[in-house]
């Protein structure tokens, strides 16, 4: 029989800004949650043409980029680029090092391109892996509708209701699941016990809980559920006249430290100020960032 986890807390993301022009709305990563192992921060990302995010580094963490809406382009000091359209996904390692720019594409509408990024600490063993990316596209992504289609599932990471995703795309253990419910929907999504898992609210008005004790959450909040059970039950009042959408994402929490320093994840201070000498002196991980400008952060950031 099936436990449902209860909500340990529920709180509205504050738009902030980031990078260069970019908003945020950040709700892992700040005073209310910081290091919910295995994750270490969650923006909800609004980017006009123009801001974005320029040249910066990385060590020692993994970043899950979701398209909402929109379009970003990226570019690293390996010669990796590539872009991302709405529905897509990139999954990169940072490992031992990487410098790249991610910046959004100019819309003929106008309109901010929308998203989300997640950053997932690295387990120790792994933080000085080689940096790599694994990118899904929209259509590559398996889906499953439930309760009569009322609420529709993408199955991003994991599992849900009998279908699995295309592979395991990261290398600490992550589920990311996209659901929409319409009103009337309600859906029973399993996950692994003791592992961590929030909900964060893109659309409309979710109640989370066991009919016991629910909560109504609207838009641009970090639903924090607690670490027993193994389902989590959302809902959408009959009433109601939209839709809601939500991500549903829970990892297997990490045993070790962390000691963070903006962009350099890793598990001693010696260890952060060895990150930033590295960085500094383009070594061990960091040699190709001497001399290396990205192409797309002089052109869309005005260099």
């Amino acid at each position: 029989m099936s436990i449902p986890r209860a909500i340990r807390m529920a709180f509205f993301a504050i738009e902030q800004s980031e990078g260069a022009g970019a908003r945020v709305r950040r709700s892992i990563g700040t005073p209310k949650l910081r290091n919910f192992s295995p994750f270490l921060m969650l923006d909800y990302f609004n980017v006009p043409f123009g801001a974005g995010f320029p040249d910066h580094p990385h060590r020692g963490q993994e970043t899950i980029t979701y398209m909402i809406d929109g379009a970003v382009d990226h570019e690293d000091f390996a010669g990796n680029k590539g872009s991302l359209e709405t529905g897509d996904l990139q999954f990169m390692t940072a490992g031992r090092g990487i410098v790249h720019a991610e910046m959004p594409r100019e819309r003929e509408d106008g309109k901010p391109n929308v998203g989300l990024q997640l950053w997932v600490d690295l387990p120790k063993k792994l933080k000085y892996c080689e940096p790599r990316y694994r990118d899904l596209s929209a259509a590559e992504i398996p889906t499953v509708d439930v309760d009569e289609g009322k609420v529709h599932v993408k199955v991003i990471s994991g599992q849900s209701h009998g279908v699995d995703s295309v592979q395991e795309l990261a290398y600490t253990p992550v589920w990311f699941l996209d659901i929409m419910i319409k009103p009337g929907g309600r859906i029973a999504q399993n996950l692994p016990v003791g592992w961590n898992a929030f909900a964060f609210t893109l659309e409309g008005t979710t109640t989370f809980g066991s009919p016991r004790k629910q909560q109504v959450v609207s838009k641009y909040h970090n639903v924090v559920f607690e670490q027993e059970g193994d389902t989590v039950i959302a809902e959408v009042d009959e009433s109601a006249e939209e839709e809601s959408r939500f991500v549903l994402v829970a990892g297997l929490p990490l045993d070790q430290k962390v000691v963070q320093y903006g962009p350099f994840v890793v598990n001693t201070p010696e260890e952060v100020y060895q990150a930033m000498r590295d960085y500094q002196g383009f070594k061990n991980g960091f040699e190709r960032a001497k001399d290396w400008e990205s192409e797309i952060g002089k052109k869309m950031a005005g260099w």
